[in-house]
């Protein structure tokens, strides 16, 4: 028990190890089908020949006949039907696929009518043997007669026979496939959630370090020497960016609008250290346009402080731009800001650039559009999620 134990586990680490994305490119993919089809047309090619004694001729136009039947049925329920049918619900899906036999055994007997009706045109016939005239016998059908349910029932064995090896290999490559997939996507998942505690990590590092703190702080000072009145919103500000990275950016979603009020927070306080020649323009969406969306938390966050870190160091152009809007529950973020030449061999963030890329590619795989432009002296993001 333990053995055949042990000989599953390995079967179902190798399935996951192995790459079915990499390996089955579109060119090995045409490969495989054409050697599929080549074997197929050989094996039936011999039957024809060596157990119906019948001539090379004729032996491959039948041949021909069959293997085309047989691959416009394949195709069309693989790659035209089934996909289709697959995102309907459970119940409309199964419907579909019992309704698909009869349609596919009337398009197997139908194609195979049409080639009798070319092949007796062309004046082909099989001449002797056990298959004698039956190209002319189904040519003389009428087109119900080609199609007549006698025919379908006592057709519908052959044609199971037929396809099912095609039918069996296509479905046990595809639950490989998707099997291996649900494994790398698990193992994904995982790293993911270590990845997530070690950006928790770093980033409540990056909030609450002295330095943070000191340059806020110092700020605070400046003004209450001046007695600033914006000293309470500072502080006020301060305690909720403080208050948002301690106790909302640990859940895995959080409401669109307090990660709106942390970002505009965080962006104000990293304002206060500059001085009124930089230039920076932040647009926000309001409560109102965020209402009933959510969002997983921080995932802007590396963007907007590596503009800081790295912008705003070009001493007469320099610049940071912010826009968020939410339109048609679509997270929309745009962010530039100017880049010194010095600054490129830092790759503004690369590590962090790369963390969020996962991030995004795991949480909202085919939901999301991310553009990035690292010029020589302007850095551009733009960020599209659909939160719908």
């Amino acid at each position: 028990m333990q053995q055949r134990k042990m000989s599953s586990n390995y079967f179902t680490a190798r399935i996951g190890e192995f790459n079915f994305e990499k390996f089955y490119t579109s060119r090995k993919r045409l490969m495989f089908h054409i050697l599929m089809w080549l074997s197929f047309a050989l094996l039936l090619f011999l039957s024809y020949r060596l157990a119906y004694h019948l001539t090379y001729f004729n032996s491959f136009i039948l041949t021909m006949r069959m293997c085309v039947v047989n691959m416009i049925v394949f195709y069309m329920f693989f790659y035209l039907f089934l996909p289709k049918i697959l995102k309907q619900p459970l119940s409309s899906a199964v419907y579909g696929l019992v309704f698909s036999f009869p349609v596919f055994v009337i398009i197997w007997l139908l194609s195979t009518f049409s080639f009798s009706l070319i092949y007796h045109s062309l004046g082909y016939e099989i001449l002797n043997g056990e298959l004698k005239g039956v190209i002319a016998a189904s040519a003389n059908q009428t087109f119900w007669q080609a199609i007549s349910l006698n025919r379908m029932v006592s057709q519908a064995i052959i044609i199971i026979s037929i396809l099912s090896p095609f039918f069996f290999v296509k479905i046990l490559f595809e639950i490989s496939k998707l099997y291996s997939r649900t494994i790398n996507i698990q193992k994904q998942k995982s790293l993911l959630e270590i990845q997530n505690i070690n950006i928790e990590k770093d980033f409540l590092k990056s909030q609450l370090n002295p330095h943070f703190l000191f340059n806020t702080l110092n700020n605070l000072y400046s003004l209450s020497l001046k007695k600033d009145d914006a000293v309470p919103e500072v502080i006020l500000n301060l305690s909720d960016t403080m208050s948002y990275t301690l106790y909302e950016s640990n859940t895995e979603i959080v409401e669109l609008w307090k990660e709106m009020e942390f970002v505009k927070n965080y962006v104000e306080l990293e304002k206060m250290r500059y001085s009124s020649d930089k230039n920076i323009h932040y647009e926000f969406p309001s409560e109102k346009d965020c209402q009933g969306l959510r969002i997983a938390p921080l995932l802007t966050f590396t963007f907007i402080e590596n503009a800081f870190k790295y912008g705003l160091k070009s001493k007469c152009a320099g610049f940071l731009k912010l826009k968020i809007k939410v339109e048609n529950d679509n997270f929309i973020f745009e962010l530039e800001n100017d880049l010194e030449i010095s600054m490129k061999k830092n790759t503004h963030g690369g590590i962090g650039l790369e963390n969020v890329r996962k991030r995004l590619q795991l949480l909202y795989p085919d939901n999301h559009q991310l553009e990035i432009l690292n010029s020589e002296s302007v850095f551009r993001v733009k960020l599209i999620i659909d939160l719908n």
